[in-house]
C-alpha cells in the first residue's frame, strides 16, 4: 500500500535539520504526516508541523523539493510517497502530539542516529548535497 505524506526538511541557518521520533519507535525522520483525502500537501504539512512541533510557518516559507519514495519504516511492506518541502526556522521547537523526541542533526552527525530509509537514503543526501553546492558558488 502507498502512504502519501507531506514532510519538511526543516532547516536552521547553521545547516542542521530537525528530525523527529514518534512514541514507541526508534527511527528518526522528517516532521510531517499523512495527507488527508482532498487536502493539499502544503496544507497537510502546515497542519502537521503545528500539531507535532507548534510551528506555524508563513505561506511563502516553504520551498517544494519534490516527490520522493522509499519503503515505510513502521508499516512493513508499504511504500512512503513524500511531498518534501524545505522550511527554514530559527524558532525554538518542542515535541508535541505523537512526537516523543526531536533532534537537530548536522551533516557530520548523520551516523549518530537510527534513521528512517527515506531520511537516510534520500532526504539527507539531497538537502546536504544542495547546501554544499550552494556554498561552492
Amino acid at each position: 500500500m502507498d502512504i502519501h505524506i507531506a514532510a519538511a526538511a526543516l532547516m536552521r541557518a547553521d545547516g542542521a535539520t530537525l528530525l523527529v521520533r514518534k512514541h514507541g519507535t526508534t527511527a528518526f525522520m522528517q516532521p510531517g504526516g499523512k495527507i488527508d483525502c482532498g487536502e493539499a500537501p502544503l496544507v497537510a504539512l502546515y497542519r502537521e508541523l503545528d500539531e507535532e512541533l507548534g510551528l506555524q510557518p508563513s505561506d511563502e516559507g516553504a520551498l517544494y523539493l519534490g516527490r520522493f519514495e522509499a519503503l515505510a519504516t513502521h508499516e512493513a511492506g508499504d511504500r512512503i510517497i513524500a511531498e518534501l518541502y524545505r522550511v527554514e526556522t530559527a524558532e525554538t521547537l518542542s515535541a508535541r502530539s505523537e512526537i516523543e523526541e526531536i533532534r537537530w542533526l548536522l551533516p557530520p552527525d548523520r551516523s549518530a542516529l537510527e534513521l528512517a530509509p527515506l531520511t537516510r537514503d534520500i532526504v539527507l543526501p539531497a538537502i546536504w548535497d544542495a547546501m554544499a553546492a550552494e556554498q561552492r558558488i
